[in-house]
């Protein structure tokens, strides 16, 4: 009989020959990266186990991304912004990790990827030991401006993003695996989900290759929201934690704010939780009829503990559907507009809710516009109300 695909001529030549191998090779690649959907899913545990590390967190941001001084990415800067008395005020209150936000593109400045400043990484290194010596936990959080997310859309972007992430795993690939996490990047902003998680996979595959033992913390497309997260399929690495924000509803977690939606910077006092009546002072701070339907919504929708709870609920199924371990690293509401009550009261909806999910959660953030804290000068005064809501303590005081 012969081999039947001799038979079907596939073969016939060295051209086809080199077709075929090349469609059966992408055929295997395929159907391994399907085997989670027939249930051949990874051993987990390690991660989970790991997840318990990063129960409590907050953000640092400002410190080594979003960095809005004009003298820019500066040794003043990085031994100045965040300090030791910070990382130990985080500690007193009751954090278990931080989050830290790292721009990747200062790091390759004038030299390839995989080539990062050795001064650069002195400033880093600094910055992971004074949070480890004070016992926490610390997840690198690549985060990039918005240029550099866009040219994700190139093939030669994204090798050249696995490179720096290969080198900069290698590098922390001997600091305690418990306690140093990798985050692939921080709220991708490719509308495409097939497109991001072949990306992730990619990016995920450089960091395990340059960091062997550690865990990996990746997250779904678009702005990683919770309804992206449930888009994506696990990866084949067990060795991963999931990971989502939640800034819902934007319109109260971001009243006042000058990015983002143009109309939020309208808004001031928005109530939380929301009824149909309460919400009509606001109404009458929009000027336009489409964006007062958006707030009047808001108030029809109710949101409340329950509602915020129904969105937990969601996402926590989807994490016990694959078997994975699940966190929500970035929440918050913007300070400058919000009543410091309703602000309270949402923080304490949405931590409380976390925590009843057995979600690990990580507050936006410690002194920026979201913070737990407000810093002038370099002296730091703790919110209470913002301590309290988060179920932490005020240093130096008892938790009422």
């Amino acid at each position: 009989m012969g081999i039947p695909f001799l038979q079907f001529g596939l073969f016939s030549s060295k051209g086809t020959r080199c077709r075929a191998l090349r469609y059966f090779s992408s055929l295997l690649v395929a159907l391994f990266c399907l085997l989670p959907a027939f249930g051949q899913m990874p051993d987990t545990s390690l991660a989970k186990s790991r997840a318990k590390h990063l129960q409590r967190g907050i953000n640092l941001s400002e410190w080594f991304a979003q960095v809005y001084d004009p003298k820019g990415y500066t040794k003043e800067h990085f031994e100045t912004w965040t300090t030791a008395q910070d990382i130990a005020l985080i500690k007193a209150m009751g954090f278990d990790h931080v989050r830290l936000s790292v721009n990747p593109k200062p790091m390759w400045r004038g030299g390839a990827a995989d080539q990062i400043p050795a001064e650069y990484l002195g400033y880093l290194d600094a910055a992971v030991k004074m949070i480890l010596d004070q016992g926490l936990a610390v997840v690198l959080d690549i985060h990039p401006d918005g240029e550099f997310k866009e040219k994700l859309s190139g093939d030669g972007a994204v090798e050249e993003f696995a490179d720096f992430w290969r080198a900069l795993a290698r590098h922390y690939s001997t600091y305690d695996p418990n306690k140093v996490f990798f985050e692939t990047m921080n709220e991708p902003e490719l509308h495409d989900h097939y497109r991001w998680n072949g990306i992730q996979a990619h990016l995920a595959a450089a960091i395990r290759e340059g960091a062997p033992e550690h865990t990996i913390v990746v997250e779904g497309a678009r702005w990683s929201d919770d309804d992206d997260l449930l888009f994506l399929e696990p990866l084949r690495d067990g060795n991963v934690i999931y990971n989502f924000h939640f800034y819902e509803p934007h319109l109260f977690t971001h009243q006042g704010a000058s990015w983002g939606a143009s109309w939020w910077h309208y808004l001031k006092g928005v109530p939380y939780p929301s009824t149909a009546e309460n919400v009509e002072a606001a109404v009458g701070l929009v000027p336009d009829a489409v964006h007062q339907l958006a707030v009047r919504r808001y108030g029809a929708e109710q949101w409340n503990a329950k509602r915020i709870g129904a969105e937990f609920a969601q996402v926590a199924a989807w994490a016990k559907k694959w078997n994975v371990p699940l966190m929500c690293n970035e929440f918050g509401v913007y300070r400058k507009a919000a009543n410091p009550e309703d602000r309270a009261r949402w923080l304490s909806d949405v931590r409380t809710s976390l925590e009843l999910n057995a979600i690990g959660w990580t507050m936006w953030d410690y002194s920026g516009g979201f913070g737990v804290l407000v810093k002038k000068e370099g002296i730091a005064t703790v919110d209470e109300i913002t301590v309290k809501a988060l179920g932490l303590k005020v240093p130096g005081r008892q938790l009422e």
